[in-house]
């Protein structure tokens, strides 16, 4: 899953072709132009399917990456990590077991985010004591009554 507002959309656009090119299947949930449009409504829509468990990860930009972040994570079980950097693509994986990459749109060169995504896609959850951790965040998600979401796996 994979969509942005129009702030991330010529990002977005170069994302799904590179996806493709690796052979992935990729669902594009748009938006397709510049006309203004309202990031919430694009991150409500990966964020929900990853949450829903259809998706097991997504992909969000706009042009800063922190309101698609913002939104994203308001979803059970949705972990959306704006990354800058190869370093933080990695940990975001490794340490967090996020499931939903954030990019800026405006601030992230189109080959420097392919590779944010290979690595985001490419990197295993380290397990461990991260694993701890990340049920917590779970806890917190059920506790103030966010999860899991409704069809989850």
């Amino acid at each position: 899953m994979i969509a942005s507002d129009h702030g991330g959309v010529e990002l977005k656009d170069a994302l799904v072709a590179y996806l493709r090119e690796r052979g992935e299947e990729v669902r594009d949930l748009g938006t397709t132009g510049t006309a203004s449009v309202d990031y919430p409504d694009y991150a409500r829509a990966v964020a929900e399917r990853v949450s829903h468990g259809e998706a097991e990860r997504g992909v969000l930009m706009c042009t800063n990456g922190i309101g698609m972040s913002i939104v994203a994570n308001k979803f059970p079980g949705v972990r959306a990590a704006l990354v800058h950097d190869v370093t933080e693509a990695r940990m975001a994986r490794e340490h967090n077991d996020a499931n939903v990459l954030v990019l800026g749109g405006g601030m992230t060169g189109k080959f420097h985010a392919r590779e944010l995504l290979r690595i985001f896609l490419e990197t295993p959850f380290a397990g461990g004591r991260h694993q701890r951790r990340v049920d917590k965040i779970a806890d917190i998600e059920r506790e103030i009554g966010l999860g899991p979401a409704k069809g989850a796996l």
